[in-house]
């Protein structure tokens, strides 16, 4: 009997299985390729450990600019609501003066009509788009008794007071809303810059994020040593002036005359801080020392968290002065000083765009809220390198 086994083909078997050892040479060097594949674009398209560090770090900067934009953009539409409820407040109190003053003309009208006199230019005067415009007819204004003109004149001023403050209304409501429109972004911003950073820091292995930790560490040492290196000098610079202090004493006392002392530099030095000023700043570091151990957050201002400006804001308040919120107005609240001439309590604003603030304890160190996921800390002012310092400024 025939078989009805259907035959197999040839080709296929001598070229898949009767040739073994072809087939597992072919098999290795697809794998091979494939693992080459793989791996090659990784190892190329992977950033280096200080790549990522300097994205995470440039990121956490753009946040912190970015937070000082939404705290601008959150303080205006604050203010712009604020405006808007006065105006609206304004407009509804106008309005009432308007219906009375339309209802005094209306008890004006009635009586015209139930006497039979005036009832056409009356009614025309009140249906009139303008009506201003109306009184200007002589026949209109010469039938007018003077407690009927004093009507006319108040309903005229009521109306367009009125409608010059619904204008405002109206314009306010639209900044209001472009105000709102950039608090949205502002916000929409700084969380998608700290994603960004986060999703970096989570992609890092074990043995980098050591390796990153080491890095930020040494950082950490040559921000103290420059601290030591800023106390140093503010010491040598203190022990000078004292010497200058009585030596211009004793020339007092010897000539019986006064002056004052000068730097001899040209510039203008300013003063020590007097006692009322040194009083005040104590007030502002032992407020600041009791927030550390607290969560910087973004747009906070106490008392739970802050952020850097926040933070600078509550520590003078707690002292009895008031600081704008943002670091771009903070910065200008006051007298700028070197960074040599720095005392305890001013202000130390970072970056080019102003996007951070500490306040300063002495001895080239700062209490300031960091970033996110970082907590109110004393670190050294050069944290970030000397060159991120923008200015010093001594609060009024």
């Amino acid at each position: 009997m025939a078989s009805h086994r259907k035959p197999r083909p040839t080709g296929t078997r001598v070229a898949g299985i009767r040739t073994p050892a072809l087939a597992t040479a072919a098999l290795t060097s697809v794998a091979l390729l494939s693992q080459t594949a793989d791996a090659t674009p990784s190892d190329e398209d992977r950033p280096s450990l200080e790549e990522v560090e300097k994205k995470v770090d440039d990121l956490y900067r753009q946040a912190g600019s970015a937070t000082e934009k939404y705290n601008a953009a959150k303080e205006k539409t604050a203010k712009q609501r604020k405006r808007v409820n006065n105006l609206l407040n304004d407009v509804a109190q106008r309005t009432q003066k308007l219906n009375e003053a339309r209802e005094k003309l209306g008890s004006f009208a009635s009586a015209q009509y139930r006497t039979g006199a005036a009832v056409p230019q009356t009614a025309t005067f009140l249906l009139a788009d303008s009506p201003q415009d109306y009184f200007d007819q002589n026949q209109l204004m010469s039938r007018l008794t003077g407690r009927q003109k004093d009507a006319v004149d108040d309903y005229v001023t009521q109306q367009s007071e009125t409608m010059k403050k619904r204008r405002e209304a109206t314009e306010s409501l639209q900044t209001l809303t472009d105000s709102q429109n950039d608090l949205k972004t502002a916000k929409a911003t700084v969380q998608k810059k700290l994603a960004t950073a986060r999703e970096l820091l989570s992609e890092l292995t074990a043995e980098e994020k050591a390796r990153l930790a080491a890095i930020e560490k040494k950082k950490q040492e040559e921000a103290a040593r420059k601290a030591a290196e800023l106390a140093q000098q503010q010491a040598e610079e203190r022990e000078r002036q004292q010497r200058e202090r009585e030596q211009a004493d004793r020339q007092e006392s010897g000539s019986g005359g006064s002056g004052g002392t000068s730097s001899g530099t040209g510039t203008t030095e300013p003063s020590a801080p007097d006692a009322s000023h040194g009083t005040k700043a104590e007030k502002a570091l032992a407020f600041a020392r009791a927030q550390i151990g607290k969560p910087y957050v973004w747009g906070a201002t106490g008392p739970g968290s802050y952020d850097c400006s926040g933070l600078t804001q509550a520590a003078w308040k707690a002292a009895g002065v008031t600081l704008p919120r943002t670091t771009y107005d903070q910065v200008d609240a006051g007298t700028t000083v070197p960074v040599s001439q720095a005392q305890p309590g001013d202000l130390v604003f970072f970056y080019d765009d102003l996007g951070h603030v500490g306040l300063y304890i002495g001895n080239g160190m700062m209490i300031h809220a960091p970033k996110p996921g970082a907590y109110v800390r004393e670190e050294s002012i050069y944290y970030d390198g000397e060159g991120s310092i923008h200015s010093v400024v001594r609060p009024a």
